[in-house]
């Protein structure tokens, strides 16, 4: 298991199952729409006071990994 499987973990029974981080109910969701607003990770962490760097790091990490997995159709 990697560092990331153990900070973003995926629930039915929180959030409706969207990836969110461990022990909250913070979704990967919300830190990338945040990010694309311009919020800053130093400003998130302030506005999320139990969201560490890493977590934010990790959720990320979790996005890239989804995308470069993503199966590509023909247009």
């Amino acid at each position: 298991m990697s560092v990331t499987q153990e900070i973003v973990v995926r629930n039915r029974a929180i959030m409706n199952g969207k990836p969110t981080i461990k022990g909250t109910r913070i979704t990967v969701e919300l830190i990338l729409k945040k990010l694309s607003e311009g919020i800053t990770v130093p400003d998130l962490v302030k506005i999320y006071p139990h969201l560490t760097t890493a977590q934010i790091l990790a959720a990320l990490e979790y996005a890239a990994t989804i995308i470069s997995n993503e199966e590509l159709l023909d247009v």
